[in-house]
C-alpha cells in the first residue's frame, strides 16, 4: 500500500466492453496494488463485477465500456466497476446452488468484500466493494 499517503489514492481505466478486457482490468489492479495484502481479493473482485458488466448490461454491447475505479488508503481498498445500464433492474446478489454455472458473482463479491454498495442511475449501475485493511473477512476488526 501507499504507506506515505495520508489521503485515498484513486486510479480510473475505461475499457471497451469486450471479454478480453476483464484480464486488462485484472493485472491494472494488480498493478496498482502491488504490495498490498489485499490484492488477490480486490483482483477478483474486479474479474468478477468486469465480467457481470459486459454479460448483464449495455457495456458488452458494441461501443459499450465499462469503469473501473480504484481508490487506496491507510485503512481501506475500494474498487468500482460503473456499467452502461440499459437493464430495468440493479444488480443484486442472489443465492445461487453452489453447482450453478451462472449468477453466483455477486454474491461471491459480497462474500469476499467487507462491504458492497450498488448505486443506479439512468446513466448506468456502479458496484463498489470495499476491503478493509485492519478487519477480518465479515467485517469483524483484528
Amino acid at each position: 500500500m501507499h504507506e506515505y499517503t495520508s489521503t485515498a489514492r484513486v486510479w480510473g481505466l475505461t475499457c471497451p466492453g469486450f471479454p478480453e478486457e476483464v484480464s486488462r482490468a485484472r493485472r491494472w489492479t494488480r498493478d496498482i496494488l502491488r504490495g498490498s495484502p489485499l490484492a488477490d481479493d480486490a483482483e477478483l473482485i474486479v474479474s468478477e463485477l468486469s465480467a457481470n458488466a459486459i454479460l448483464h448490461t449495455a457495456s458488452g454491447r458494441a461501443y459499450g465500456s465499462f469503469h473501473l475505479a480504484v481508490a487506496v488508503s491507510a485503512q481501506v481498498v475500494a474498487v468500482s466497476v460503473t456499467d452502461d445500464g440499459g437493464t430495468g433492474t440493479a444488480p443484486k446478489a442472489e443465492h445461487q446452488d453452489q453447482d450453478a454455472e451462472h449468477g453466483r458473482g455477486l454474491g461471491m463479491v459480497s462474500a469476499i468484500a467487507h462491504r458492497v454498495v450498488v448505486h443506479d442511475s439512468d446513466q448506468g449501475h456502479t458496484v463498489t466493494a470495499e476491503l478493509y485493511a485492519d478487519a477480518l473477512r465479515g467485517g469483524h476488526p483484528c
